[in-house]
């Protein structure tokens, strides 16, 4: 069974575990009965917290939450997001008014239910006014489709800024942030989780076994298994690249540590992220019902000291081996003509 913690300020409490959507549909498991069994065998285990998107499968991920929770949906703090491209259209994308009222519409009609209790911005657009997008996302509280907002993968100075813009303006608050995290990817410890902390968000965050690093199937010297996350993300996952190599070889040793703590890596690797103060609950992605059953255990692990003090021997705190593990770039760094005269 999971445990139960604080949604930031808002008096809502969730599991610490959170079931993320992201692997059901065409994009990992295209069998929607096996999902349904996947998601109520979660729910039975007191997670009640789904986390899915629009983008996930083009929409099919949402359509298969939502015939999940028919008759259950009551029991369900219900997340997706908003902002990935949805088909090829040119309108169909982004953080704009004008494609956040048309899409919300889309994923309750997919989610089957009138109402979705956090609706995130998936991903920051420098280029859209985030007073436009929190003024969209404000009505929709207002008629009463969707409870909360959140933003996924925003850095520290838009998280700060979302809090100011919704208090200068008059607009809904930003209750909570959904930014990559593990023990390969500890990036935010810097200022994301501190700037949560400060201004009491809830976070819940993404890829905690580093896009499967950290299952016990990657090993230095070994093929890499095959997967279409390894296709669609080659910065990531390809192993002639040094950064790759240096992600196996802590790897390798954090697999040594779990042995010694007598403890399976997948658990001492979601007890990792669970154990920092500012973390409310960890996105587990199961693409089958054998990877969710591996990682439920780890909710009520708590790792001693010693073990915690190993981990930061091996990758140090505020770390991110690999920079493409960050999810996001801003255009400052990938746009030459931003930095140039």
């Amino acid at each position: 069974m999971v445990e139960y913690r604080p949604f930031g300020r808002t008096g809502v409490e969730v599991s610490n575990l959170t079931l993320g959507a992201m692997n059901f549909g065409a994009r990992g498991n295209p069998d929607h009965q096996d999902g349904i069994r996947i998601i109520h065998r979660a729910l039975d285990e007191g997670i009640n917290v789904v986390d899915t998107a629009d983008v996930y499968s083009q929409g099919e991920s949402e359509e298969i939450v939502g015939k999940a929770l028919q008759g259950r949906r009551d029991d369900v703090f219900l997340a997706t997001k908003v902002h990935g491209q949805i088909g090829e259209g040119r309108l169909t994308r982004g953080n704009s008014r004008r494609w956040i009222t048309a899409a919300v519409e889309h994923s309750l009609r997919r989610l089957r239910t009138d109402w979705i209790d956090l609706y995130q911005v998936h991903r920051p657009e420098p280029g859209t006014d985030f007073d436009d997008t929190l003024g969209a996302l404000s009505d929709l509280v207002r008629q009463g489709k969707i409870r909360y907002l959140g933003t996924s993968t925003f850095e520290p100075s838009a998280i700060v800024e979302g809090q100011w813009t919704a208090e200068r303006r008059g607009r809904e608050r930003v209750v909570s942030e959904q930014p990559p995290y593990s023990i390969l990817a500890r990036g935010i410890e810097r200022e994301v989780l501190p700037v949560a902390a400060r201004y009491g968000l809830a976070v819940i965050p993404w890829s905690p076994l580093a896009g499967g690093y950290l299952s016990g199937q990657y090993h230095p010297g070994l093929t890499a298994p095959i997967s279409r996350r390894a296709e669609r993300f080659p910065a990531r996952y390809d192993p002639t690249r040094p950064e790759n190599a240096t992600k196996l070889a802590a790897v390798d040793q954090l697999g040594r540590l779990a042995d010694e703590a007598g403890l399976s890596l997948i658990h001492l690797a979601l007890a990792f992220v669970l154990a920092h103060p500012a973390v409310t609950s960890a996105i587990i992605g199961p693409r089958t019902l054998d990877h969710l059953e591996s990682q439920l255990g780890a909710a009520k692990l708590t790792l001693p000291p010693d073990v915690l003090d190993r981990i930061d021997e091996i990758v140090p705190p505020g770390t991110t081996l690999n920079p493409a593990d960050a999810g996001y770039q801003p255009p400052s760094i990938t746009d030459p003509s931003a930095r140039r005269r």
